[in-house]
């Protein structure tokens, strides 16, 4: 599914290439041709407005959004487990159906990053990819709103992610999830005291319980090694590139 190497490629940081893109991209959604004329225009709407935009602008509006505020975190897991050890967990069986499947990524991000997820889910069959993108309908459907509630035009990418999954997000997961903090990206204090906060919790059984009974959580859970001494992967700095070793030098970072 090429659209979704569209979708993921809109969600990474903006570089100049992915600008020079514009028609490229365009060609590709319609000759694919999965996305209804609506959600169609909603995503071009979003590629033109990144073609047209200042590079710099781009680039601070990406890093205001999804690297400084957490509720916009790109990470899944973020939203999923917070900082429970759960996560350090579900991070180890994520690579494990990454590695399982001969997926070897092309950058060096956190697995549960949305862009590499998509990546990775464009590479497997329509009716995989389907299955895939559809586990984590709820968070798609809270970072939805909150884009829609900032007025933001990435709220395009999230709306064709959940009309690709063709799921019906669960509304009371996504209301617990809209329930967490969502400070602005300029209220400093608000947003400290967000990256504060330990764990995401659902109740009981959170853990796997905020994807719902056959959420990513447990879908991707396949490994089923223990790991007693995995520690929690450290709070990202804006744009921190993962791996053990290494960051980026991206501007904001």
């Amino acid at each position: 599914m090429k659209t979704l190497k569209v979708i993921s490629a809109l969600l990474s940081y903006p570089t100049a290439e992915l600008l020079a893109a514009q028609q490229e991209l365009i060609a590709t959604i319609d000759k694919e041709a999965l996305l209804s004329k609506t959600d169609r225009a909603r995503l071009v709407a979003l590629i033109d407005n990144l073609a047209k935009s200042d590079l710099l602008d781009v680039q601070e509006r990406y890093i205001l959004l999804f690297d400084r505020t957490r509720s916009l975190s790109l990470h899944l897991f973020e939203h999923v487990h917070g900082e429970s050890r759960d996560r350090g967990q579900a991070m180890v069986d994520l690579i494990k159906v990454y590695e399982d499947a001969g997926y070897t990524p092309t950058t060096k991000e956190l697995p549960d990053f949305l862009p590499l997820f998509l990546e990775f889910a464009a590479t497997q069959t329509a009716a995989a990819a389907i299955e895939l993108i559809g586990q984590p309908g709820h968070v798609f459907a809270a970072l939805r709103e909150r884009l829609r509630k900032r007025q933001s035009p990435y709220e395009a990418a999230f709306g064709c992610l959940l009309s690709l999954a063709k799921v019906k997000p669960d509304t009371a997961i996504t209301a617990r999830i809209l329930a967490e903090p969502d400070p602005e990206p300029d209220d400093l204090e608000a947003l400290d005291a967000a990256w504060a906060e330990e764990e995401v919790l659902f109740g009981p059984g959170a853990a796997s319980d905020a994807c719902g009974k056959d959420g990513l959580a447990a879908k991707l859970r396949q490994a089923r090694r223990p790991a007693p001494d995995l520690e929690t992967p450290p709070r990202l700095k804006p744009r921190t590139i993962i791996t053990t070793s290494g960051t980026s030098t991206r501007p904001g970072a």
